[in-house]
């Protein structure tokens, strides 16, 4: 992406941690075991594979705060460090919104990547694009749900046929002191078994109340990052091209915004009101104006209007 870059919110300090296996307080629920931190090691962290570390804490600030600061440490994580949270209690969204849900009844995660020279870092923008079509890829093996992308980072469920966002995705730079040199941390936060009373806003939703057929988290974390680990090496391998790589056709493809009339708040407080025709090349959405002139929109929050007839 271009006209703005979807990393400008850089790390914060690192917000202390809890060790995975100690009290999750007043949220603790026996339909809500905890991640099989072990078992997803042996699953995941294997020789030749992407990822290279997986660490699974009770509860934190925000997973990506905290592996975006040890990875900016000189002689840092290597790529495919993995941070999992039980709970999160300072997620954030884009625009710095707030992402806080009950303990142990989401996915919270980050995942460290490091492109390196294979790929111009004018074209990281798309990892966030990719993350989005990973996740409901794996989300659409393992639990039976349909997920939808609104663009650029949401994950929409369908609820009693009302579209709802059930996860979102944040990536942030870090910088090139590590093995492998500068990095992206990128966050998936999704709603698992959050029941309708628990839903921070009305508009929001969750896999469990979509009926998912599976709602237990380690077949889904599982099942995401595999999913994430195929989708970037073949995007890696293509230089992260992201119509050679097929990235560019699958994210049209699943995303949601397209064919919709829109509107975006751009930064700056502008507004633009039209139909979503296209991602472009450099991951930007593209919007017919009623006047029929067409924008390309590379930042801002985009408001669904109406369903597509």
């Amino acid at each position: 992406m271009t006209s703005s870059d979807p990393f400008a919110d850089g790390p914060a300090a690192a917000s202390a941690r809890t060790p995975a296996g100690t009290s999750s307080g007043r949220w603790s629920r026996l339909d809500r075991p905890p991640l099989n931190a072990a078992g997803l090691r042996r699953a995941l962290v294997t020789e030749g594979g992407l990822w290279s570390s997986l660490e699974v804490v009770a509860a934190t600030g925000s997973t990506n705060t905290d592996l975006a600061a040890r990875a900016a440490r000189a002689g840092g994580l290597a790529e495919g460090a993995v941070l999992v949270a039980e709970e999160q209690t300072a997620g954030r969204g884009r625009l710095d919104r707030s992402w806080v849900a009950p303990a142990r009844s989401g996915l919270f995660f980050s995942v460290l990547l490091r492109p390196g020279d294979a790929v111009p870092q004018e074209r990281w923008g798309w990892l966030t694009l990719l993350a989005g079509v990973a996740t409901a890829t794996g989300l659409s093996r393992a639990a039976g749900v349909d997920t939808a992308l609104k663009w650029p980072n949401d994950l929409l469920v369908t609820v009693d046929g009302e579209e709802r966002k059930a996860g979102g995705i944040l990536a942030e730079r870090v910088a090139g002191d590590g093995p492998g040199g500068a990095g992206v941390v990128i966050g998936i936060g999704l709603n698992v078994t959050l029941t309708e009373d628990e839903l921070p806003v009305e508009s929001a939703g969750s896999l469990a109340l979509a009926k998912a057929t599976v709602t237990d988290r380690d077949p889904l974390l599982r099942a995401v990052l595999r999913s994430l680990e195929q989708g970037y090496g073949n995007w890696r391998a293509a230089g992260g091209d992201p119509a050679a790589s097929g990235l560019q056709e699958a994210y049209a493809a699943g995303c949601a915004s397209l064919g919709r009339h829109v509107r975006a708040e751009l930064p700056g407080g502008r507004v633009l009101t039209g139909t979503a025709e296209a991602v472009d090349a450099d991951g930007r959405l593209v919007i017919r104006t009623a006047a029929g002139e067409r924008e390309a929109v590379g930042a801002g929050d985009v408001i669904h209007l109406r369903s597509v007839h």
